[in-house]
């Protein structure tokens, strides 16, 4: 059929009582719908993606039948926290950085406690302060360990503290860990101390990640406190 025919139907159509003629545009629509298509694809591999995020770049959340099912665990859960309080005030005291670092390992223990004994809404609410100190330890570390610090870094990590501490944790951890590597090297008596350190580190971390995959089995969080204050003492060392 030639387009003027077409034409000459379309008018003839036209004064038939209840016939509706719609502009015919194929190639319109096709690529509408392609691109609808590519949108709400590209849309759900974003939502994939953030999904698969690793854990320092997700928000703390806490799950109230999470840990401490029972009594026996909540109390060594609390008593496996206490060392951190001890360790704070054994921690040198030589300056105004390293008082805020000792007062900081005590407020983690206090903080630690008060979450594994807690139940019911409120202790999400703490176990974001046990987090949110714990990330302020490790700011106050650096800090005491590494006066030089760029004021943007710490800028940034006072902004991340509240909302991603185990971020900010990972990062002036990692500034430590380098820190005190760099120390060893050229101090023969911190030698023995960094290689306690790396052992509980390595131990500590391998708890940690199982903590996180077998939820429910119980007082491997309490193993995790133990391999970490014992690195912790050995940061004590390093400051001394």
């Amino acid at each position: 059929m030639s387009p003027q025919s077409t034409l000459n139907t379309s008018k003839a159509l036209e004064g038939v009582h209840g016939v509706h003629l719609v502009p015919h545009a194929p190639f319109t629509i096709e690529e509408n719908f392609s691109r609808s298509c590519a949108e709400a694809n590209q849309t759900l591999l974003m939502k994939n993606i953030w999904k698969q995020r690793p854990a320092c770049l997700r928000p703390v959340h806490c799950c109230s039948l999470q840990g401490d099912r029972t009594l026996a665990e909540t109390v060594v859960n609390v008593l496996t926290s206490l060392p951190f309080i001890v360790l704070g005030m054994q921690a040198p005291r030589k300056n105004w950085s390293t008082k805020l670092y000792a007062n900081s390992l005590i407020g983690v223990g206090v903080a630690s406690s008060l979450y594994h004994s807690s139940r019911g809404e409120l202790r999400k609410y703490l176990r974001w302060a046990d987090y949110t100190m714990i990330a302020t330890t490790t700011v106050c570390l650096s800090r005491a360990i590494r006066n030089e610090n760029p004021k943007y870094l710490m800028a940034a990590s006072a902004l991340f503290l509240p909302i991603q501490p185990l971020m900010v944790s990972v990062v002036h951890t990692g500034m430590m860990e380098v820190a005190f590597a760099k120390r060893a090297l050229t101090d023969p008596d911190l030698r023995m101390a960094h290689n306690v350190h790396k052992m509980s580190s390595l131990l500590g971390g391998l708890l940690f990640i199982a903590d996180d995959y077998f939820p429910s089995t119980p007082y491997i969080h309490a193993a995790w406190h133990l391999a970490a204050a014992v690195g912790v003492s050995t940061c004590n060392k390093l400051l001394e």
